[in-house]
């Protein structure tokens, strides 16, 4: 009997990759469609390149996930309106149901005047150009003497321990929109860059905000102390680039000169108002500005809105009524009309919460989104669609599809490269070099 696909997952991340794993289990096969030729997603191309240990062991956690004879992969394949597929055809194969787990493949700016300039960046493009992902990858990315970073969480500290390994970067500063109290990076990440900060000029600021914080009942010295205790275990950097923080500092502007390039941003100085664990920024009208010939945005990500889902804020829109919910949470995406549950499609990753903690959130949501879509799909008769009918759809694409006997060539190829290599520059820059190696080039 011709072998039935009850799920197509969108996206070959954390959480479409254990999803289907759970799906396995239960019983189900599924079809994995996946823009990047690679699977891993941020895991792939969101951790940091010197973090050997934890990619690779993703890695293999990954390849072994995809070795089930259920789990049936099809990547350089991207989904939405104007696309190859589209959600609706994917339904009407006859896949009762679609788990979309492709991150948040949007970019999230703040919307302030000259964010078009040449030397501003999301951290993004900064992120997917040093993990090496086409076409990121061959992007110039040119990064001056002084940068700023916005934004205060992991994604910053590692945008900030790249920058100080560049040769040419001489001072890179930080600038969070509320204090000390409120930053996101967690001490393993401050270990990282914790040799580059300038903590004369730490200190400094430190004195600066420090009647602010009292005033809403924080303690200053508890907070320079999480600096002064954390210890720096990485490999130093190559560079010189020293690290600068600012508090209590929101951009307003970013200031271009006669050629179009960035020299300057702008800011508003803030306070807190709230309580001590619960306090937001307010803007106190007086500014300053800070010379710099590079801005990065690290303000976290958003989806992007070609998908063919309605998007609320930074996700897709899971409905606020599911049928089936899991730990009492939707991973039902929402109708665009009617805001009810869209039936059989299914939301989780970053697409359903956006920039909602690393792998082991991932992870979590995925298996979460299995159980709904069991519950789904026990709920009715839903015969499925065979295997042959989706291999014949995707043969009828004019550009090259990658299956998992595909991905075994590239990885054995990368593996000889590493060989002589740094495992993470055994990648290859360009998708074309990818199929080549492949033998799918046409």
């Amino acid at each position: 009997m011709a072998e039935s696909i009850k799920v197509s997952i969108i996206g070959a991340g954390p959480a479409g990759l254990f999803a289907a794993e759970k799906l396995t289990t239960l019983g189900y096969s599924v079809v994995i469609f996946n823009r990047d030729i690679k699977p891993g997603g941020m895991a792939e191309y969101g951790i940091y390149p010197e973090k050997h240990a934890v990619k690779d062991g993703l890695r293999r956690q990954f390849n072994n996930i995809l070795t089930s004879d259920q789990i049936h992969y099809y990547g350089n394949i991207q989904v939405g309106e104007e696309r190859a597929l589209t959600i609706p055809q994917i339904l009407a194969r006859g896949v009762p149901a679609v788990l979309v787990a492709c991150g948040a493949q949007g970019t999230k700016w703040l919307g302030i005047p000259g964010e078009k300039l040449n030397g501003v960046y999301h951290a993004k493009d900064v992120v997917y150009h040093y993990n090496r992902l086409p076409p990121f990858s061959t992007m110039p990315i040119n990064i001056g003497k002084r940068v700023v970073i916005v934004g205060a969480g992991n994604v910053m500290a590692d945008v900030a321990r790249y920058l100080v390994s560049q040769p040419q970067v001489e001072e890179v500063h930080i600038c969070a929109r509320r204090g000390p109290a409120e930053v996101k990076f967690t001490r393993k990440e401050l270990g990282t860059i914790i040799h580059a900060i300038d903590f004369a000029a730490l200190n400094a600021e430190f004195d600066r905000v420090a009647p602010i914080m009292r005033a809403v009942g924080q303690e200053p010295e508890k907070e320079l102390e999480f600096f002064n205790s954390t210890e720096f275990k990485e490999t130093p950097s190559t560079g010189n680039g020293r690290i600068f923080m600012h508090f209590l500092s929101s951009p307003t502007e970013i200031l271009g000169d006669d050629s179009g390039r960035v020299c300057g941003l702008r800011l508003e100085n803030n306070t807190l108002v709230g309580e001590p664990d619960n306090t937001s920024a307010r803007g106190l009208g007086s500014m300053w500005t800070l010379d710099t010939d590079t801005v990065i945005f690290a303000i976290g990500d958003k989806v992007e809105n070609k998908l063919g889902l309605p998007v609320l804020k930074n996700d897709y829109q899971h409905t606020l009524e599911p049928n089936y919910p899991v730990d009492g949470q939707s991973y039902e995406a929402a109708d665009a009309a009617s805001g009810k549950p869209w039936p059989g499609v299914f939301l989780a990753g970053w697409s359903r919460l956006a920039s909602n903690g690393l792998v082991g959130n991932a992870k979590k949501d995925g298996l979460n989104a299995a159980a709904a879509i069991d519950q789904y799909l026990h709920s009715g008769n839903f015969p499925g669609v065979s295997l042959q009918e989706i291999d014949a759809l995707v043969s009828r694409f004019d550009f090259p599809v990658v299956r998992k006997g595909d991905l075994q060539r590239l990885i054995e190829a990368e593996r000889k490269r590493a060989e002589i290599s740094d495992p993470e520059r055994a990648k290859f820059l360009t998708n074309d070099e990818m199929l080549q190696v492949m033998g799918l080039t046409r």
